[in-house]
């Protein structure tokens, strides 16, 4: 179970490192081109504030297991990760762009299964 979990962890941290870098680093007008026309219903600073929270989470999904150091907060980053997923599931349901949807649903299962996961291996530590 822990080898599927680290490999789970790491697609999922590489997915969201490249999509947090990318809406931290590209201008609003190519992310439209990029990710999907949902981002021109947005301001700037939010996008920057879901991609760095993507970032943020990504780094959460390993270091803390990796290094030893407060390995609660991995699965709190799946938590978070989990969230942003489904606020991504809602926005992209009210704009009616359903086949968006269909990432963040097998994205989100993914970060369950890691805060499951994680959560059942910390406690039992």
């Amino acid at each position: 179970m822990n080898i599927a979990l680290w490999i789970v962890q790491g697609i999922l941290a590489l997915m969201f490192l490249m999509a947090g870098f990318t809406k931290l680093s590209q201008p609003k007008a190519e992310l439209s081109n990029k990710i999907g026309n949902w981002v021109d219903s947005m301001p700037s600073s939010t996008i920057k504030l879901i991609g760095l929270l993507e970032l943020l989470g990504a780094i959460g999904l390993i270091l803390p297991m990796l290094l030893h150091i407060m390995p609660i907060l991995t699965p709190i980053a799946g938590i978070g990760l989990a969230l942003t997923m489904f606020f991504a599931m809602v926005l992209h349901l009210r704009r009616k762009e359903n086949k968006n949807v269909g990432m963040n649903v097998v994205l989100l299962a993914l970060c369950i299964f890691i805060v499951i996961g994680r959560f059942s291996l910390v406690a039992a530590a």
